[in-house]
């Protein structure tokens, strides 16, 4: 090999290594998904009934309703969510903090200890 050869071969792995590191930082990024929004609406939360009766117990007090791309308001006071893949974190207001799981489009599970859990939030038509 000439050094001419070597030096474009060391040019070319430096390359290599930098898109390498690049995409390792960019991954905890691209993990969290899009940013989106939620379908406007009022959504019914509510924790699953039994065979004997309801299908669904609802929970008023975990009731809220989108009002617009980032905005949300809950009989204690309004605040914003963001939305990153298929989760949605309350960012401000009565419920900072509240983490959902995305199921459906208008279909969130409230996240206990990480994992979707029983309580599920439904939107409602009008």
């Amino acid at each position: 090999m000439t050094a001419q050869a070597i030096a474009a071969n060391g040019a070319g792995m430096k390359r290599i290594a930098l898109i390498v590191v690049s995409l390792a930082l960019a991954s905890p990024a691209l993990a969290q998904g899009q940013v989106g929004t939620v379908p406007r609406g009022q959504y019914i939360c509510e924790l699953p009934g039994d065979a004997s009766g309801n299908v669904g117990i609802e929970q008023s007090e975990e009731n809220f309703r989108i009002t617009s791309g980032s905005r949300y308001v809950t009989a204690e006071g309004e605040g914003t969510y963001l939305r990153r893949g298929d989760r949605v974190t309350m960012t401000s207001g009565p419920r900072n903090g509240t983490t959902y799981a995305v199921m459906a489009d208008g279909f969130l599970r409230k996240i206990e200890n990480g994992e979707p859990g029983r309580l599920r939030c439904i939107r409602r038509e009008r």
